[in-house]
């Protein structure tokens, strides 16, 4: 059980750090959709990110989407692995 609840950890962590690389990438001036190494993170991030953007109310010129993104994935990366220590 342990194994599990440190892999849905890792799994989520990783998640977001894949959705903030995505979100940083046109800042540091990195073409994600073009690189042959790194197209696949937009088809991984897009999904959630999507339905988001369908969810909130557009803020002008500001896209908080990837922001929100990470806070619900931190709240349900504690909720869950706090759920699975308690079942242990």
């Amino acid at each position: 059980m342990e194994f599990l609840i440190r892999a849905i950890q890792a799994g989520l962590t990783l998640y977001m750090l894949l959705v903030l690389f995505r979100w940083m990438a046109p800042w540091i001036q990195m073409d994600i959709h073009g690189h042959r190494w790194l197209s696949w993170i937009p088809a991984v991030t897009d999904p959630l990110l999507g339905r988001l953007r369908s969810i909130l109310p557009p803020l002008g010129p500001v896209d908080i989407t990837p922001l929100v993104a990470l806070l619900l994935l931190w709240l349900v990366r504690t909720a869950l692995v706090g759920l699975l220590a308690e079942a242990v």
